[in-house]
């Protein structure tokens, strides 16, 4: 029975065009043996199972072979070729600098160093591990290696070369060795299953590459023991069950439910993978990453990023545009925090728990978001389906037909009407005892003459002049409603929107309120909400003049930029306002030496 052979050491490449991921550094050597410009020290860097042994044995093997090909192979049938592979080459020596890292093993080096070859032109001194070395080996090093004989050749590989002294590297030729791609990986995997007659989905291929992180002898290593528990046929599934890893399917899933907003799902696809083993920080984790690489992969200038199977790359580009960049930043900052608060946590069950609960919100607008700070206004965008008179417009010229100028409250212009509204003060359960908080202040509204939106009031004014224009285009429809027909019709046009998550919970949160006449007003809370409800205007418009059969009907905007009324005020924002209002628990917290 054939002795097995580990396919790491079984696939190790014998010639250069065999090494997987370095063509680049390969090419550059068999350059430098065809010229014969050879150093005398080469110094090989990169992380480990990326080549750098090989390339050093495949080299030392061209340079002693009697018949190179014209490519800078060596031919694998002269003497010298055929000694090195049955490993009984004098000419070829490997030091382990990690268990001959002393002085007394460098000067065995040097000893050897004085022999000259018995078959072929060099002698070549491989030293693996070359960083272990002490810094008395490699002071004893530095003379023989700056002015070895003219028949030796050193090649010294390392994956830590920030450890090794400068006074070594300037003495060597220098090659970085790069991480193999998930592709180079897969492709070569595949190659080995073929040939040992095995069965291999490429998907699980990417499973095992994406575990060896860019290293091809774990791949290979990994690549054997999945093939030995699936007797030769590798899947997908038996891959993740075997290597324990946590399928990318569920982070997927937790992205559309984190876009649909579904907290309870969430949570459940969490609890899943808590039973299946998986320790919550890892899966933090791997939520970040997975976040990253979707950012990565909305666009094709930073496709390349993601370093994956393009068949994996298209899926995540579907599911990446179906939402704004915005989330993905928000969402991987707090995956961060979760990631830094993860040690300190008492119950990191909850802390994870919190984080699938935030990042189900993301959609939402937050009622206390102001956008680029407080009292700040930002130019408003109004944005028009078509070059039609918008109905806001033509609203405004019915209304002028039937209504003194003083009197009227043109739609399109709602959002620039200078009117102080007092919002009513909500008296909340928190202030007992205590009377209620001042009245906030005036809402501030923006004023249709304020610089910072011109194109708005030039719109306006084109739209007015083409009305004026389209006399047979004057709406005419004047039903009578009531305030119910009225907040039907908002709901209804927010169940007829199902995909406009932010403009439903604005709708929701702001319901009309009648002015006087046809006049209408809602209260946002933040610039968002106000540029979101602008941008569907036309359409709020055309559906309730339609529903009540009126086209007379009237909504301007305000934005409440005044103190929050106490349901949304913050916990601090109680303490002081208790403190200043309260003598007593003034005096309690100072006799307590209480903080908050």
């Amino acid at each position: 029975m054939e002795q097995y052979l580990v396919s790491a050491r079984k696939y190790r490449p014998s010639t250069f065009d065999s090494v997987v991921g370095q063509q680049a550094l390969t090419g550059t050597l068999r350059n430098a043996i065809a010229t014969g410009r050879l150093a005398h020290a080469y110094l090989f860097c990169g992380s480990r199972g990326v080549g750098k042994t090989s390339c050093a044995r495949i080299f030392a093997k061209t340079i002693n072979c009697q018949h190179p090909t014209a490519d800078g192979n060596p031919c694998n049938e002269c003497d010298s070729c055929r000694a090195f592979n049955e490993g009984r080459s004098l000419n070829i020596v490997e030091l382990d600098a990690a268990s001959n890292n002393g002085v007394e093993d460098i000067r065995l080096l040097c000893d050897q160093v004085q022999i000259p070859p018995t078959n072929g032109k060099y002698r070549v001194f491989i030293i693996d591990e070359v960083h272990m070395l002490s810094s008395a080996a490699f002071n004893s090093f530095l003379k023989t290696l700056e002015e070895p004989p003219s028949y030796v050749i050193f090649i010294l590989a390392t994956t830590e070369k920030h450890k090794i002294l400068p006074t070594i590297l300037s003495r060597c030729q220098i090659y970085d060795f790069k991480r193999i791609t998930i592709k180079d990986i897969i492709d070569h995997l595949e190659y080995v299953a073929k040939s040992e007659g095995m069965t291999a989905e490429r998907s699980a291929l990417n499973v095992i590459a994406a575990k060896a992180d860019g290293a091809m002898r774990d791949a290979l290593s990994i690549f054997d023991q999945v093939a030995a528990s699936s007797r030769g046929n590798i899947t997908y599934q038996s891959t993740i069950e075997n290597l324990n890893v946590l399928d990318a399917n569920y982070y997927s899933r937790l992205v559309d439910a984190f876009i649909a907003e579904d907290v309870t799902q969430a949570l459940l696809i969490y609890k899943e993978i808590r039973d299946k083993g998986f320790d919550s920080h890892f899966f933090i984790v791997g939520l970040a990453q997975y976040m990253r690489d979707l950012l990565v992969s909305r666009t094709e200038q930073t496709l390349s990023l993601l370093d994956t199977d393009d068949s994996i790359k298209q899926v995540m580009k579907e599911q990446a545009k179906k939402v704004e960049p915005r989330f993905f930043y928000e969402a991987m900052s707090l995956c961060n925090d979760a990631d830094l608060n993860y040690r300190a946590a008492s119950n990191k069950i909850f802390l994870v728990e919190i984080l699938l609960i935030k990042l189900c919100q993301l959609q939402s607008p937050s009622p206390t978001y102001s956008g680029q700070g407080e009292g700040q206004i930002k130019p408003i965008k109004v944005k028009y389906k078509d070059n039609a008179t918008p109905a806001a417009a033509t609203s405004t010229q019915a209304n002028n037909s039937t209504r003194t100028p003083a009197t009227t409250t043109p739609a399109g212009v709602s959002a620039g009407v200078v009117s102080p509204v007092t919002v009513p003060t909500v008296t909340s359960s928190a202030f007992k005892g205590t009377p209620p908080p001042p009245a906030p202040r005036d809402v501030n509204v923006c004023h249709v003459t304020n610089p910072v939106i011109p194109s708005i009031m030039d719109r306006i004014k084109e739209e007015k002049a083409v009305a004026e224009k389209q006399q047979a285009q004057v709406l005419n429809r004047k039903e009578p409603y009531t305030d119910e027909q009225i907040l039907s019709a908002w709901r209804a046009f927010m169940a007829n929107n199902p995909t406009e998550k932010v403009l439903i919970n604005t709708m929701r949160a702001s319901e009309p309120i009648k002015v006087d006449g046809d006049n209408y007003k809602i209260i946002v809370e933040n610039q968002n909400q106000h540029e979101k409800i602008l941008e569907k205007l036309r359409d709020i418009y055309d559906y309730i003049h339609d529903r009540i059969n009126n086209d007379y009907w009237t909504l301007s905007i305000e934005e409440n930029k005044g103190v929050s009324s106490p349901a949304t005020w913050t916990e601090r924002e109680v303490f002081n306002y208790t403190m200043e209002t309260d003598a007593e628990f003034k005096n309690l917290v100072a006799k307590l030496k209480l903080r908050l």
